[in-house]
């Protein structure tokens, strides 16, 4: 491997050792892994074609694969090749592994949840492709001026992303506007505007090297990139316009959507990719078997969420229009072959498109839609309809041309048969299955906590990596007093190492024998960040009070980014800054509470914030949360929850033990009642003689003295539209903190749950929720061949 990666740095880079940088070392290494996994990942596409095999396309608008360096290393167990070839070289390995940026490829769960399963996919050797876009500037690089949030370009393709290849052979033609003509009956769409979707091929390799599958990412591309005649002219700019026009759709995640363009741009960068994933799918389907009436024996087409819903009228455009299929049978045809996540509860994130937008976008697509609502309606009359005031409804196009609609935890499924779907649920009563989320310990363990991970192979070998449900086997050492010691310094030493991360880089000294609780999330009203806020504001006015109680040392740590256009999210991230700036001040709490929130959130600074973490806040509106795999990744960390009967959280509370999970707060049921009380809020606050003073406290503007009258909007929205009941939880939040204060001081009994959490997690792999979704919605499995490989 030494030899190799000086051959890399010299042949493939161009640079001699002693010229090389870090980034020249890290790429040199980069390049000998790929080839490392090129002849797993191609014979691995070899046998599912020789056998035939059902394939899975897993389409996604997020992938939030982090950094995969370490990935690749750890999966094809080269970490002490890895190492002591780096170091033979006299190079810094933790550097060189650390300089790789993170893929900003994804905002939070919903991307990290489709890594995960990329992984699980590989691992157990399910053929598959996972399907997205190459963002060329993912979110937004997020940093702090004068503590309000502001945006700037990610710039993690500045450099070369070194484990795609680009496959300028797989371009589809992809449409946008025109109109429909008809000739005999049949339907002809003639698209105003065309881009070209171009492939870009990573490899994800499973565990021990053992199966590769593809994550292939669309980028967006001009038919005509250059105007010669325009550029001749001096007009220089026109002559680059199309390539401009077209990389806009692959530019940015998420653009700010409350304007007319940005819906425009979300709507073509949903149809552009899902558009382009179908016809690669169909195009590979007839190559290797020719008949289009085989394609649900061949293709299980899973849709992450509603983004790319419009996955089920692309496919009838294509059966129907190209292929010369009768609407109904195309209906029922693509039905078989697609399955919906569903991902939430709430109303704005079930996308809805006006169709004035969809008809100047798509109109054929519209056109199928109304056919696909008609047969909706002729077969079940007054069921819930797609096209409703105006608006195209993705959420139930999704469900209605889905054979399978699964929700991600059990109460979230239940929630979903409840509310959002219920009149569909009672239609189809079969078509609603549950698939609880999971999480790949390959990343979320073995990788990112190398001292738990030696604690626990020492004494169970490292099979558990792939059969997470061995970690049971943990429990019996609950009484091992030199085994918990041995798990305390596990974590302590991830305390400090974060400790020293964060005074390097936010300038702010922590003690890692105080409690770190963190909560590491997507801004949102219902996560709550601000009930967390609250509650620490509260608790430095009780240590202020009084100086002389054994107070527990608390550093609250918070983390996650607010999308552009959304103001209240940003105004609490404001918020949470000047209460920092005032609390990290104070010499009456100095030691005892701290305040950070690193910028820029990312999957690499949950690698850091997890192992170190002593509490887990998971503390949603009840009913609010799908499922969450935060929860699960800190749970199997060490960390103890703090958190409603919301999402997973039921389920890794059935799991850990309620006696090792700090409860509080109004369940779902409750939830509801509660809204249907007039002045709840109001009522909350004045019941409560601690929240009225952190209240008065903001309004007053005791943390914004330069601007008294920053935030009297988040506490109007308090008293007068707490839909997610902040004031209502309050107290029993602040009640159920303090007594998890009181248990963190008996350090060895805190130890021993955080075991039984870490212990108990093995169910919540993704390799088991990837095995549920192939035994109950996708009927896939892997080669035979792989499998006695593994074996």
């Amino acid at each position: 491997m030494k030899n190799d990666i000086l051959k890399r740095l010299r042949y493939s880079l161009g640079k001699d050792a002693g010229a090389a940088s870090v980034q020249d070392w890290r790429m040199a290494l980069s390049l000998v892994l790929r080839d490392q996994l090129v002849d797993v990942w191609l014979d691995s596409a070899r046998r599912a074609e020789v056998n035939a095999s059902k394939r899975v396309y897993y389409l996604s608008m997020e992938f939030l694969i982090g950094r995969l360096i370490e990935d690749m290393i750890s999966n094809l167990g080269l970490d002490a090749a890895a190492r002591d070839a780096v170091e033979a070289l006299g190079q810094d390995y933790d550097m060189i592994v650390h300089d790789e940026p993170d893929a900003a490829l994804g905002n939070g769960g919903l991307g990290r949840l489709a890594a995960c399963f990329m992984d699980s996919l590989a691992t157990l050797g399910i053929p598959a492709f996972g399907y997205g876009i190459r963002y060329e500037h993912g979110l937004f690089e997020q940093s702090f001026v004068d503590g309000a949030q502001a945006e700037s370009p990610e710039t993690w393709l500045s450099q070369r992303h070194v484990w795609e290849f680009e496959r300028p052979e797989v371009q589809h033609r992809i449409g946008f506007g025109g109109h429909v003509s008809r000739d005999g009956g049949r339907a002809t769409w003639h698209p105003d505007n065309m881009v070209v979707a171009t492939g870009y091929d990573t490899p994800v390799v499973g565990w021990q090297g053992e199966w590769g599958n593809t994550l292939r990412l669309w980028s967006a591309k001009p038919v005509n990139p250059f105007d010669l005649e325009s550029f001749n002219r001096g007009d220089y700019l026109a002559a680059s316009r199309s390539e401009a026009l077209a990389r806009t759709i692959s530019r940015v995640l998420y653009p700010d959507d409350t304007t007319e363009n940005g819906k425009e741009l979300r709507l073509k960068q949903e149809y552009f990719f899902t558009a382009a994933s179908i016809m690669d799918l169909m195009c590979r389907h007839m190559e290797e078997d020719g008949d289009i009436r085989a394609l649900p024996e061949h293709v299980a087409i899973q849709l992450n969420d509603t983004h790319p819903a419009i996955a089920g009228p692309e496919l009838v455009r294509l059966l129907v229009d190209d292929h010369g299929l009768a609407m109904a049978e195309a209906i029922t045809l693509a039905r078989r072959c697609l399955a919906y996540t569903n991902h939430t509860l709430l109303p704005e994130a079930l996308e809805r498109w006006p169709e004035g937008l969809f008809a100047r976008v798509l109109p054929r697509h519209l056109e199928i839609i109304r056919e696909i609502e008609a047969a909706q309606q002729a077969e079940f009359p007054g069921s819930p309809h797609i096209l409703e005031h105006g608006d195209v409804c993705m959420g139930e196009l999704a469900f209605v041309m889905a054979h399978k609609v699964n929700g991600v935890s059990a109460l979230h499924t239940d929630l979903v048969k409840k509310t959002v779907f219920a009149e569909l649920h009672r239609i189809h009563p079969t078509r609603i299955v549950n698939q609880t989320n999971g999480i790949t310990p390959r990343r979320w363990l073995h990788g990112c906590n190398p001292a738990l991970r030696d604690l626990i192979t020492q004494q169970l070998g490292d099979t558990w990596v792939s059969d997470l449900e061995q970690l049971a086997a943990l429990k019996a050492k609950r009484s091992d007093t030199s085994f918990i010691q041995a798990f305390q310094q596990a974590k302590r030493s991830n305390k400090v190492a974060l400790s020293n991360w964060i005074s390097e880089t936010c300038g702010v000294a922590l003690d890692p024998d105080a409690m770190f609780d963190v909560q590491i999330k997507r801004i949102h009203e219902y996560k709550r960040q601000l009930m967390n806020l609250l509650e620490t504001v509260a608790l430095w006015n009780e240590m202020r009070d009084d100086p002389d109680r054994d107070w527990t040392p608390r550093v609250k740590i918070f983390g996650g980014k607010a999308a552009p256009g959304y103001v209240l999210a940003k105004q609490i991230i404001h918020l949470i800054n000047d209460v920092a700036r005032v609390v990290n001040a104070d010499p009456a709490t100095k030691g005892r509470l701290r305040i950070v929130f690193p910028p820029n959130y990312n999957v690499t600074m949950a690698e850091r914030l997890i192992p170190a973490a002593d509490l887990s806040e998971q503390i949603s509106t009840a009913g609010k949360e799908a499922s969450g795999t935060g929860n699960m990744k800190f749970a199997l960390n060490g960390a103890l929850t703090i958190g409603t009967l919301d999402g997973a959280n039921v389920e890794i509370r059935d799991h850990v033990g309620s006696e090792n999970f700090f409860l509080f707060g109004l369940t779902a049921s409750e939830v509801v009642d509660r809204r249907h009380q007039h002045g709840f809020s109001r009522a909350a606050i004045e019941a409560s003689p601690r929240l009225q003073r952190v209240l008065g406290q903001i309004f007053e503007g005791r943390f914004s003295p330069e601007d008294p009258h920053r935030h009297h909007g988040l506490i109007g929205m308090l008293y007068d539209h707490d839909h997610f009941l902040v004031t209502c939880d309050f107290d029993s939040y602040y009640d159920t903190q303090r007594r998890a204060d009181v248990v963190f001081q008996n350090s060895r009994n805190w130890a021993s749950m955080a075991l039984m959490n870490t212990a108990s997690m093995g169910w919540f792999s993704s390799d088991r929720t990837i095995q549920g979704y192939a035994r109950d919605i996708w009927q896939a499995d892997a080669p035979r061949s792989a499998l006695e490989r593994s074996a």
